[in-house]
Parts: structure tokens; C-alpha cells; sequence
């Protein structure tokens, strides 16, 4: 019998899994993509596991061990379309800290048998390893986005999501800047949209959660951030968080803190 709906498929890499939880946090919306869409692979939210090609892959998480170096080509293989959600898969996420140190040293503090561990030097984006149709931001990513970019592979078209940065979305939400008004670090103006300026709006600054935005100017921002008394080594701990290896942030976070 042929197959009458696109199948999807969810696969988990080195990540905390609060992406994938984003999907099963789509409630109405998840019915409608349910309804929409057959689940082939989804381990986080059913044992069933369709075997065979998928007309759209959503994968979490980084290249941490060589065992997922080697998986991630398989699922490529197997997928139609692959879209990497969040900041672990689209920039290495939090672990992406490893790659400016000694990850043995890590190794030896955190286990008691660190010869027990086979690991990676580096904790790398999917994007490094195979094509990615689309990057999906955010840590977590947005749910809304999310639907959209589903919406869109099953509609044929491009995904619809704003490329501009987290002030656009403190204007359009009447929002004081904490930077201009109260002097508070912000990397908001470099930071992709999706979060809905939360960390603004509870008057705090942006922490960068969703990356850099499409023309990110890091090195003006830093010189703005060391007026307000920001010193060489807070400068880099602020771009060295949930996106440390994104391009730009990597590079205004090696500038500082020497």
C-alpha cells in the first residue's frame, strides 16, 4: 500500500532534550502536525520506529563521540529534508565550551574512570558534518517556529522566520531598553529573534539564547558593553554561553578576556 503522508522523524544527538519538548509542548498545534504527518521515529515521545526514509528529519544536539559522527550520516542518508533545531545542533550549544579548552581535563574532574569515556575534542554543529536544509535557533527553540517550519517543508516553500534581532521584538512589545535606560549589559542588538524579548521584558538583558542574527555587528556591541564597565573577561563569558561556537560570537568572544 503506498504511503498517503510524509513521515517525520525526531532524532536526539548530545543535548538536554528540551527542543524535542518543545514539539510535545505544541499541544493543539502537535495534533494538527500528527494529523498531518506520520511519526516514524520519535523516541521521546513513542516507542514506534518506522524503518526506511523520511520526508523530513528534525534532529537535536551536537557531534559529541564518533559513534554520533558516523549516525548522523545515516539519518542524512535516510532523510529527504534535514532541519537541525536548536543551539546544541545549529551552533554546539552549551558543550561548544569544551572546544576552548582541554576536554581530557574536563573528562578526569567530572569521572572517575575518564578511560571509560570516548569522546570528541570537540562538541561540533550538525551543519558540520552533512547538508542542512534549514537551521531552526533558539535554546529552547520557539514552538510557533517550529510549527511554521514543519508547515513549510509540508507546503513546499521556505520557512518564515524573521532574521532580525531581539530589539525588533522589544519595540513591537513597548519595552524600555535595560541597556540605554538602566545600563544593563544586553545582547540583544546581535541576537536572533524567537524568544519574544523575555529576558527584557523581566528587565534583564538578552543572553543570547537564540544566537547571532543575520548581520550581527559583535565588535561595536562590545565597545558599547566595556562604556557601561564591562570588563575584558565578562565580555567574553557573554558570548561564550549557550552559542560559544556560532561564527560571530566565537570570534568577539576570542577578542576578549585574554
Amino acid at each position: 500500500m503506498a504511503r498517503n503522508k510524509p513521515r517525520l522523524a525526531v532524532w536526539k544527538f548530545a543535548s538536554c532534550d528540551g527542543c524535542q519538548l518543545s514539539l510535545l509542548d505544541c499541544e493543539d498545534e502537535l495534533l494538527a502536525v500528527a494529523d498531518a504527518l506520520e511519526i516514524a521515529h520519535f523516541p521521546e515521545a513513542t516507542r514506534t520506529a518506522v524503518r526506511g526514509r523520511y520526508d523530513l528529519s528534525l534532529v537535536e544536539g551536537s557531534i559529541t563521540t564518533p559513534h554520533d559522527a558516523e549516525r548522523i550520516l545515516e539519518v542524512r542518508r535516510r532523510s529527504q529534508h534535514l532541519v537541525t533545531i536548536g543551539a546544541c545542533a545549529t551552533a554546539g550549544g552549551i558543550q561548544a565550551l569544551r572546544n576552548f579548552a582541554d576536554v581530557n581535563e574536563y573528562a578526569a574532574i567530572v569521572y572517575a574512570r575518564p578511560d571509560y569515556i570516548r569522546t570528541l575534542a570537540t562538541s561540533t554543529a550538525i551543519a558540520d558534518h552533512v547538508r542542512v536544509d534549514f537551521e531552526l535557533r533558539g535554546c529552547p527553540i520557539n514552538k510557533h517556529q517550529l510549527v511554521e517550519v514543519i508547515s513549510a517543508f509540508l507546503a513546499g516553500r521556505r520557512p518564515v522566520v524573521p532574521p532580525h534581532s531581539v530589539c525588533i521584538e522589544c519595540k513591537l512589545k513597548g519595552y524600555v531598553c535595560v541597556m540605554v535606560a538602566r545600563g544593563t549589559p544586553c545582547l540583544g542588538p546581535v541576537t536572533h529573534a524567537g524568544c519574544g524579548a523575555l529576558c527584557p521584558s523581566y528587565d534583564r538583558g538578552c543572553y543570547g539564547c537564540y544566537g547571532p542574527n543575520e548581520t550581527p555587528n559583535t565588535r561595536s556591541l562590545s565597545h558599547w558593553l566595556a562604556k557601561l564597565g564591562v570588563d575584558e573577561r565578562t565580555l567574553q563569558r557573554l558570548y561564550r554561553t549557550f552559542n560559544a561556537s556560532a561564527g560571530p560570537f566565537r570570534e568577539e568572544g576570542g577578542r576578549h578576556g585574554a
